[in-house]
């Protein structure tokens, strides 16, 4: 139905669908000091507005809002319909503490009274 519409209203409908995306999203792809919007995210990939984001490639943050939520190394990035898709080979879930490279029994005292 868009193919009967003249190009500059195409174009403009397209730009006020990405705005309300960008809008509407909270997660955003972060590189350096830059900042990008994600327009859409699926589990193994996300599409950001091709007109603001150079082709990225390697290893970036991705936050919600505030919250650094994961890191994601981006394998391809490929422009489409003026978004670019980015894949991601990883994304590893921020935590608050460092893992930990022993198992801890569940039954294990909280902690050892000193002798007297």
């Amino acid at each position: 139905m868009l193919e009967f519409l003249p190009q500059d209203i195409r174009e403009g409908l397209d730009a006020a669908r990405k705005r309300e995306a960008r809008r509407r999203s909270r997660l955003r792809v972060q590189v350096g000091d830059a900042v990008f919007p994600i327009l859409r995210f699926w589990d193994n990939g996300f599409a950001l507005d091709g007109t603001l984001t150079p082709q990225l490639r390697g290893l970036v943050d991705v936050y919600d809002g505030a919250n650094h939520i994961f890191q994601c190394l981006i394998v391809a990035s490929v422009t489409e319909n003026g978004d670019l898709v980015c894949e991601f080979k990883r994304s590893t879930a921020v935590q608050d503490k460092a893992p930990l490279d022993f198992w801890r029994d569940e039954n294990a005292p909280v902690a050892y009274l000193p002798r007297l």
